[in-house]
């Protein structure tokens, strides 16, 4: 199995060393395609993929392409419309195409590469280290071994989950996709709550960090609801209780909500190739 990256940036690269870690390809059978502009310290991203990984690099994509079992689309989702037309018909008949650009519907890609076989997915970005989980989902045409393929190359980045309906997949951008965005921001308040305290940084973050692990740990291991979960915490009149009060006072559960439902409404806005304007944030 031959496969070309179109994009050489993050997900590209926890993709790459997925499939090597978990010998799917060699390093041989790996070609990535990157702009030729220099990056970090003056040298290209894409020549730092094939210098780390052994892989071969190049600046054009349809060098990338050529006699390709599978392509990977992994440019920005403002980049895909500048890079479709120079693939267009180039990519090779039997090949499987295989998007993670955020918002890019399958339609769109068929249409602008003249190629039915379309695998539409969306890691996130634990994958990094293989603990990801991707969304994906496939036209029509995509045949039950390359389904297979798919899901093969894709479980490389962690965990998969195939859906029938595409619209899952902008659903799965704003929950999963940006999800680790969100956990992010909390961690980080609650390592600051924790220095506003009078815990050392380095403490206070070591305390969070496992706090966060150890509770998803044990939530995926109790087969119960995520607030009986809360509930045997929190004792009537308690710390938890207190926290817990002023956290629903503030609106946290509502403020989550609306963060999700914003980045969906962002995703189908890329999926149509709309930009972000400023009064819309206004609108909103």
């Amino acid at each position: 199995m031959r496969v070309g990256f179109i994009g050489p940036g993050v997900m590209a690269e926890a993709m790459i060393k997925g499939l090597l870690n978990k010998n799917i390809v060699t390093a041989a059978d790996i070609v990535a395609a990157g702009p030729a502009r220099a990056g970090r310290g003056g040298t290209m991203r894409v020549k730092e993929l094939g210098e780390s990984f052994g892989i071969k690099a190049c600046t054009d994509n349809r060098e990338a392409v050529e006699g390709a079992n599978v392509v990977v689309l992994s440019v920005k989702p403002q980049v895909l419309p500048h890079v479709l037309p120079g693939l267009k018909g180039h990519i090779p008949g039997p090949a499987l195409v295989i998007s993670i650009v955020a918002g890019a519907r399958i339609n769109t890609i068929e249409h602008g590469l003249a190629h039915t076989t379309v695998v539409r997915s969306m890691p996130n970005t634990p994958a990094q280290i293989g603990e990801g989980i991707t969304v994906w989902t496939a036209s029509p045409e995509v045949n039950p071994a390359q389904r297979e393929q798919a899901r093969a190359i894709l479980s490389a980045l962690g965990e998969e989950v195939y859906v029938e309906d595409e619209d899952y997949l902008d659903m799965a951008t704003a929950l999963s996709g940006t999800g680790p965005s969100y956990v992010f921001l909390f961690m980080e308040a609650l390592i600051d709550a924790g220095v506003h305290l009078g815990f050392p940084r380095d403490l206070s973050e070591r305390l969070v960090l496992q706090t966060l692990k150890g509770a998803v740990e044990y939530a995926r291991q109790a087969p119960q609801h995520p607030a009986k979960l809360r509930n045997q915490v929190t004792s009537p009149g308690g710390t938890s209780a207190e926290a817990l009060y002023y956290l629903e006072k503030a609106g946290f559960r509502t403020a989550v909500s609306r963060a999700v439902w914003a980045a969906y409404q962002r995703s189908v806005q890329l999926g149509r190739g709309k930009k972000r304007h400023l009064e819309d944030e206004h609108k909103a």
